[in-house]
């Protein structure tokens, strides 16, 4: 999409004058814009998925880690939509959320309280 706005405003550049197409043009940037920093988040997602050992077994929370409380089931890695897997539900978290950096460090048994829910680690894999 990036490249196709680039040439986009390349070919309309050659051959328009005049305000709207100077509009025109601007609008072309400014969506170029926020397709570059999308673009910037995930790579910035990416890198932390790749820093993911599947194969680690964790004795407390870490990256990658999951994590079952009481009635949910947390992935630590980037904030990404709700995954379903084998009829449960998988609340990816980032490490950097207020939930995430709670988490961080934690052991089995351990609780954490955030907005006033409490979540006590029951399992972590």
């Amino acid at each position: 999409m990036i490249s196709d706005l680039a040439q986009d405003a390349q070919n309309d550049a050659k051959g328009s004058a005049g305000d709207k197409h100077e509009t025109a043009l601007s609008m072309m940037h400014l969506e170029q814009e926020k397709l570059n920093q999308k673009l910037v988040e995930i790579l910035e997602q990416k890198n932390i998925v790749d820093k993911i050992d599947a194969d680690a077994i964790h004795s407390k929370v870490a990256l990658g880690s999951l994590i079952q409380t009481d009635d949910m089931l947390f992935y630590i890695s980037t904030a990404l939509p709700k995954i379903q897997l084998e009829n449960k539900t998988i609340i990816a978290v980032s490490s950097l959320s207020p939930l995430g950096s709670q988490l961080l460090g934690k052991r089995l048994h351990d609780e954490v309280v955030i907005n006033s829910n409490r979540f006590q680690i029951k399992a972590i894999e």
